[in-house]
């Protein structure tokens, strides 16, 4: 069951990065010089990132 629950999470995490990259990439193409990356984005994939590597380790161990 613990794995289920840390696949299950780190999907839910992979999703999430891949949110925050989409909305990225749709900034970056909708004009020729885009915003800074907000730093409510940037936390966001940071933590989605290094909770994914948690749960990669958790999985693996």
């Amino acid at each position: 069951p613990g794995t289920v629950v840390a696949c299950a999470v780190c999907c839910a995490l992979w999703v999430a990065f891949l949110l925050v990259a989409q909305r990225r990439i749709v900034t970056l193409a909708r004009s020729a010089r885009p915003a800074p990356l907000p730093a409510r984005q940037a936390t966001a994939a940071v933590l989605c990132a290094v909770a994914l590597a948690v749960c990669a380790a958790a999985l693996v161990v």
